[in-house]
């Protein structure tokens, strides 16, 4: 599925595609970003982020101007409707997931509870 169908559950903002396709660019072709979401953190769940250049079959994949991003079946199903972002302001810049399914979330934004 890509970012293109508008089925898609997972999407990814113009700033998060822009930063993927740059930290990519230092990869090997055919690399793409992995956020998966692992038991952990403050919260209860936490997201990862890393560099793979596997793609499984039921990975959703996210295209976006140039960038590649794969998310694995179950951590869809947390982030279900979420929005993929990056960020730089004045604590720093970072990888963003806006999801709506979070009850709660720490201050650093990358542990949460559902």
């Amino acid at each position: 599925m890509s970012l293109n169908d508008t089925l898609s559950p997972v999407t990814l903002s113009a700033s998060a595609a822009a930063r993927v396709k740059r930290v990519l660019s230092g990869e090997a072709p055919g690399s793409a970003l992995r956020v998966a979401v692992d038991g952990g953190g403050c919260s209860g769940f936490q997201y990862s982020f890393t560099i793979v250049r596997d793609v499984a079959a039921d990975d959703l994949v996210l295209q976006r101007d140039g960038a590649t991003v794969l998310i694995d079946p179950m951590s869809v199903d947390y982030m279900r409707g979420s929005e993929i972002d990056f960020v730089d302001d004045l604590i720093g810049q970072s990888f963003k997931i806006h999801n709506p399914n979070a009850t709660a979330s720490c201050g650093c934004g990358t542990s949460f509870a559902l």
